[in-house]
């Protein structure tokens, strides 16, 4: 009985998670959205909804804890439980990029706009998001390999990001006009490059919830077991 308690408990934690996943995707699709359409209501949306995204994983570090102090759970539960910390954490600054990239919409006043720039930035945040739904997929399933395979993949988050920033030096040395818009487009640019690299971190923990190793994807480097 007792350990069946438990197996419901860490079964509510995975599904919680799973929902943050959720909820952390949604936002950063419609951060974009609202930067390309100009849509500050939108935008408005995100950054309300952020704190829905804040109090799961409160949530969820709360729960966590309690289960590692009430439950002493065996290596395998104990790995799952901090993967779940670990990697809600990672969503939980995802949520902030997102947010940040609804700002960026909200402070934008009249500046020109250069469409060619907003499409790339549109195809990368494609990218970022079918990234982000493929690491929960993974993570649900726990499939080491496909984790690998997605974190190789933010090499193409990193190749937009080069040629995002290449275009905006090159649109503002041509169009002072454009010198603020452009600033942005940097901006969220950035922010969709650092939610790639969440994505990886959160590839790096399920290979740990299998492994018990914590590995640096994308790197030669390893570091020896934890649990």
């Amino acid at each position: 009985m007792f350990r069946q308690n438990f197996e419901d408990e860490l079964n509510d934690l995975h599904v919680r998670f799973s929902e943050m996943g959720m909820m952390v995707n949604e936002a950063i699709y419609k951060s974009v959205n609202a930067f390309i359409n100009h849509d500050k209501a939108l935008a408005k949306e995100v950054i309300a909804a952020d704190k829905h995204i804040n109090e799961r994983e409160t949530d969820l570090e709360k729960r966590s804890f309690e289960m590692i102090a009430l439950q002493q759970p065996v290596t395998s539960d104990l790995r799952m439980i901090v993967t779940v910390m670990k990697a809600s954490s990672d969503l939980e600054r995802m949520g902030d990029h997102a947010v940040s990239i609804a700002k960026s919409t909200i402070r934008v006043k009249g500046n020109v706009r250069v469409p060619e720039i907003e499409q790339v930035l549109a195809e990368m945040a494609t990218k970022v998001k079918q990234m982000v739904e493929e690491v929960l997929d993974a993570y649900v399933k726990a499939d080491i390999k496909r984790a690998t395979d997605i974190a190789a993949e933010d090499k193409n988050v990193d190749a937009f990001s080069n040629k995002i920033y290449q275009m905006c030096v090159a649109q503002m040395q041509a169009d002072s006009e454009t010198i603020v818009g452009a600033m942005d487009y940097m901006l969220v640019d950035n922010f969709l490059e650092r939610i790639g690299d969440y994505v990886t971190n959160i590839c790096e923990w399920i290979v740990y919830l299998d492994t018990g190793k914590l590995v640096e994807l994308n790197s030669n480097a390893k570091e020896d077991n934890v649990l």
